[in-house]
């Protein structure tokens, strides 16, 4: 009984057990709300159809048509690339597209084969070489465990783990890989025989064997590169003054498909038995799509840890291009989403035989070029890939192998990052570069998959060893410290504030409280986007003003209406604009090269929010700190001048740094932050004298 008593004592009294039964009382009550939402979460194509203009449909036509035109030749090429007969390509091509409809967070993003996951795939398929199972059915398995991965990670709202990859990581992870897909389209490309394995290997046979090249695959696969980069580059010099070059431009690899499948089978056909053709050709071989199939679970023990880097490496790509586009296209997308669907569709496409899929750069690209308007367009691609499975396959026979790796290597080529990048990263932070060169040479000449976990392996130790031996200063004055005056004014309630610090109701101010760097750079970035575009009106520029004018997205909508119902913001109509954006660097000992490239797209994603003469400033920034945003690429200059009044000479392409926090804030405005530079900022002054007059949120990050 005592113990019982006593039991029941600990319950009542200690902390850890009444907070577990706090939050699972909160969890009770809000599990059905939340179920229903979680539900609605994964199928966004609810919330955005209800609104879908009719006007739309042909954008979303001709971009899906284009889309589904380039998919053709990528997917044969980039089949080639995992060594898997080229017609698995198209069938890895059909349903991604039209499970991104329904479950797609952006409007603009391609999913499909791509180069980097054919690559890695292959390299699986040769380690496996030998064992009895073919290398279908080994493309397919990964394609199973990528999209495990996915969604195990997707489901459970984990995306933020993929920021422990750098940026230069992935800059010296994708560069060696893009290099490495060229060495091995080049046997094609020249008609070489016996073309070893390995980078060194490869670069030696190459050169010894180009007495034995065969003269017709090379006139056939130079003469490809130079129709594909005649047209690229016309497209960039005339497409936006020219429609008809324009669309030449981006189905580039489609019209060389085209021309050279012609010369295949006009030069070979009559030549009887496939050895005597003057040039290999691809020999696409199917009727229509194959029957479902599942991977066997003893295929899948075997792939599992090596899907890994797979999967790593196309979900960071995945997620990367959603949100670039989402940036450049002034919406919203959700990660952990993202995440989800890239699981769904290579789960459901590991059982057609199909290869696994991610977004890709290339293609999004073009498809937001064709103005698309919404992820409906994935229905058009799919029937244009369709058709090609079960119309086109015996006239795709006759492609030239040098054709394929004409195709390939010119979408590569501009995957890999130029020297001036890597010389950036040494100019800013010597372990940036350090891990961007393991990532490189490593996936270069050892393996991808070592590669990549060699150089995150870097990054892991550099992030412990900082931590273990940080630095302590010893300042002359005991009282004194370098960060903020005003931590506490900043972050209490407004009307707190002392008089001689009032903030005018256009200011935020964020104060960082630890180092930016890789693993939290994107975290903080957001934090202060969301509090900006909660805490503040919008400029009216359509994407974030009238109903009829805004874009197909509601992700974003509902993440900052969810927001400010949190905050207690009931009428956002009467919200102050952003005028001044205050960044404390007080408690900041570090930055590396992620940090300030998120801090880059922050200021961009601010400025499209509340206008472009938004101004940023930087206030109590080490000496460091600052020599690091310098080297990468930001123009720092001191504050204001004694007696100035401001002015607008340098606009916004300065970045101005204070000494206190107190100088920032209250230090002249640029002339055109004060005044305005448009009509529509006009009205954003408008907003100021309605607004509340102090803000009610002053949040760190």
């Amino acid at each position: 009984m005592e113990y019982i008593d006593s039991a029941k004592n600990a319950l009542r009294t200690d902390f850890t057990w009444n907070r577990v039964g706090h939050l699972a009382s909160r969890g009770a009550r809000a599990f059905p709300q939340a179920s229903v939402g979680y539900v609605l979460d994964k199928f966004p194509i609810i919330g955005w159809l209800p609104r879908y203009n009719y006007r739309w449909i042909i954008n979303d036509i001709i971009a899906g048509l284009t889309i589904g035109l380039m998919l053709i030749p990528q997917g044969l090429s980039y089949a080639k690339i995992a060594t898997i007969p080229v017609q698995y390509g198209l069938m890895s091509s059909w349903a991604p597209s039209a499970i991104y409809a329904f479950m797609g967070t952006t409007k603009d993003l391609s999913t499909g084969p791509t180069s980097l996951i054919s690559l890695l795939t292959a390299e699986i398929i040769e380690a496996l070489h030998g064992e009895e199972w073919s290398p279908v059915e080994i493309a397919s398995a990964v394609a199973m465990m990528m999209g495990i991965y996915g969604m195990a990670i997707g489901f459970l709202k984990l995306g933020f783990l993929l920021e422990f990859i750098s940026l230069p990581v992935l800059s010296g992870f994708i560069s060696a890989v893009a290099i490495t897909i060229i060495l091995n389209q080049m046997d094609s490309l020249l008609g070489e025989p016996n073309v070893g394995d390995g980078t060194a290997t490869q670069i030696r046979d190459i050169f010894q064997q180009l007495p034995q090249a065969n003269g017709y695959a090379c006139a056939i696969g130079f003469t490809g590169i130079l129709l594909l980069t005649v047209l690229d580059q016309a497209g960039k010099r005339w497409g936006e003054k020219n429609r008809i070059i324009w669309f030449l431009s981006i189905t580039r690899a489609f019209i060389a498909l085209v021309i050279f499948t012609g010369v295949g089978y006009a030069v070979n056909h009559s030549r009887g038995a496939s050895e005597n053709y003057l040039f290999d050709v691809a020999k696409v071989q199917a009727d229509g799509q194959e029957p479902p199939k599942v991977p066997s679970a003893a295929l899948l023990s075997k792939v599992a840890s090596r899907s890994i880097a797979v999967f790593v490496g196309s979900a960071v790509e995945h997620t990367a291009i959603a949100r670039a586009f989402a940036v450049r296209n002034n919406y919203v997308t959700d990660q952990s989403q993202e995440l989800t669907y890239y699981g769904v569709t290579n789960v459901f496409n590991s059982f057609f035989h199909a290869m696994g899929v991610g977004g890709a750069m290339s293609r999004t690209a073009v498809n937001s070029a064709c103005n698309v308007k919404s992820p409906l367009s994935g229905f058009v691609t799919t029937a244009v890939v369709l058709v090609s499975i079960f119309k086109l396959v015996g006239t795709l026979y006759w492609i030239p192998k040098a054709t394929l790796a004409a195709i390939i290597i010119t979408a590569v080529w501009p995957l890999m990052s130029s020297p001036r990048v890597f010389y950036g990263y040494w100019k800013t932070s010597l372990a940036d570069f350090i891990s961007s060169m393991v990532a490189f040479w490593v996936s270069l000449f050892v393996s991808t998959e070592l590669g990549i976990a060699s150089a995150v392996g870097f990054n892991i130790v550099y992030v412990l060893l900082r931590q273990v031996f940080a630095t302590v200063r010893s300042l002359p004055d005991a009282q004194s410290s370098t960060s903020s005056e005003l931590p506490l004014p900043l972050s209490v309630p407004h009307g707190d504030l002392p008089s001689h610090v009032n903030l005018p109701p256009d200011v935020h101010v964020f104060a960082f409280t630890d180092s930016l760097f890789f693993p939290n750079a994107y975290h903080s970035k957001h934090a202060i986007i969301d509090t900006v575009k909660t805490m503040h009106a919008p400029i009216f520029n359509g994407s974030c003003g009238l109903e009829q004018e805004r874009q197909w997205s509601v992700t974003g909508e509902k993440r900052i209406a969810k927001l400010r119902r949190q905050a207690g913001i009931t009428d956002g109509t009467h919200l102050p604009p952003i005028g001044l954006l205050v960044l404390d660097f007080g408690r900041t000992n570090h930055v590396d090269v992620t940090a300030c490239t998120h801090m880059k797209a922050m200021v961009k994603e601010v400025r499209m929010y509340g206008g472009a003469s938004v101004e940023v400033r930087f206030a109590n920034m080490s000496e460091y700190v600052r020599q690091r945003f310098e080297r990468a690429g930001w123009t720092l200059v001191d504050g204001w001048p004694a007696g100035s009044d401001g002015g607008s000479q340098d606009g916004n392409k300065v970045t101005r740094v204070f000494d206190s926090l107190v100088d920032a804030v209250l230090a002249p405005r640029q002339l055109s932050t004060r005044l305005g530079t448009s009509g529509s900022e006009k009205s954003s002054g408008k907003s100021v004298k309605e607004g509340r007059e102090k803000v009610s949120m002053r949040e760190q990050v």
